[in-house]
């Protein structure tokens, strides 16, 4: 009879040493209050913090003014209005998506994979939905109007995933490392192809698409939004409900196997739609690296191994780290933005060798 790995049998990728106790409910439960306060402060803060100061009270009058008319008296200017409502709400917003969009592909890769080193960067995901992009902005136009740049940027993130895998399947690089090597070289081909992109374009948006290549939520609106909130929620909800599978995934695909899953197929679609995703977060705020390789883990520390807890807290905890990375992002050089991506760079790059020291002690 088949059974569903529960959350004592799955065994976590990489939080096996110690093993994590498992949280009482309502232990749990508080988390996750805990978890969305801290996300809705993290968007005020982001809202309120920039080259010019807006207090809380006035972010949430005029976000209270904009969603019900008259509810409360407006005491600000227009302008001010104009930074929260058009300019910092959106971005925040945007921040939010990526960051959960790609915390939860970075956990499903880990997953599929049995792989702790798996994330969408590393595996050339995200450097196949850049070239994607690039392609669109820079040479094919907005044949699609506003759908044409996430579509180019899936189709490259989808190819240069089965890159990976055909050219780990060619090289026989099975293991962990390798497959992991095999993506960060395919990440350079695909990046070298890019760049060549980028010098047959127009030089007049070539500086443009270099900074939105070191990632960066500034263009950030209202009508950009819908793309990255359909596809995360719907890839969320299958995710969520196919977590028993990847419980039975991390184990192992003969266990997988006998448990009725089949495993290549299983795994295939997974790796669409983490492109999918991956390829839409992309296209609205360019190449962002190690949130996927990070959040997991972090999470998994606290929640233990199971996925039908480890994705949606991977979500939460994304979306907050990079609206706080944002924040950093616009205030260090204030009133330059950095590109977002250096922000994520160095703390993932430090993340990356404490995973590869701790590793090496386990």
């Amino acid at each position: 009879m088949r059974t569903t790995p529960t959350p004592e049998t799955a065994v976590p990728v990489l939080a096996a040493k110690p093993r994590i106790p498992v949280l009482a409910r309502p232990v749990r439960q508080g988390l996750w209050g805990l978890g969305v306060v801290l996300l809705v402060l993290s968007i005020s803060a982001a809202v309120s913090i920039g080259a010019v100061p807006v207090p809380l009270g006035t972010v949430w009058g005029v976000i209270a003014d904009k969603i019900a008319p008259g509810l409360v008296t407006p005491d600000w200017s227009a302008g001010r209005a104009a930074i929260v409502w058009e300019i910092r709400l959106p971005r925040a917003l945007l921040a939010a998506l990526v960051g959960a969009g790609l915390a939860l592909v970075g956990a499903v890769l880990q997953a599929v994979t049995r792989n702790p080193l798996a994330d969408p960067h590393l595996l050339g995901i995200s450097s196949g939905a850049a070239f994607g992009a690039i392609l669109a902005l820079l040479h094919t136009g907005m044949f699609l109007g506003l759908a044409t740049v996430p579509l180019l940027a899936f189709i490259g993130a989808l190819g240069s995933t089965l890159l990976v895998l055909s050219v780990a399947s060619f090289a026989q690089a099975t293991s962990a490392d390798r497959l992991v090597l095999t993506g960060v070289a395919v990440s350079f081909i695909v990046m070298a192809l890019a760049n060549v992109l980028i010098f047959l374009g127009d030089p007049r948006a070539a500086h443009t698409v270099i900074f939105w290549m070191l990632g960066g939520l500034g263009l950030a609106q209202w009508a950009h939004l819908i793309w990255p909130a359909l596809i995360l929620a719907g890839a969320a909800i299958w995710f969520r409900a196919v977590a028993g599978s990847l419980n039975a995934m991390t184990i192992g695909d003969e266990t997988a196997s006998t448990l009725g899953i089949p495993v290549a197929r299983f795994r295939l679609v997974c790796f669409v739609v983490a492109a999918m995703v991956t390829g839409v977060m992309v296209a609205f705020s360019g190449v962002i690296g190690f949130v996927g390789l990070m959040i997991p883990h972090i999470v998994r520390l606290v929640v233990g191994g199971d996925n039908a807890r480890v994705l949606p807290a991977a979500m939460l905890l994304g979306a907050i780290f990079l609206v706080w990375a944002d924040i950093a992002a616009r205030t260090i050089m204030r009133p330059e933005d950095l590109p977002i991506g250096i922000v994520t760079g160095l703390v993932g790059g430090m993340f990356f060798i404490w995973l590869l020291r701790r590793r090496a002690r386990g």
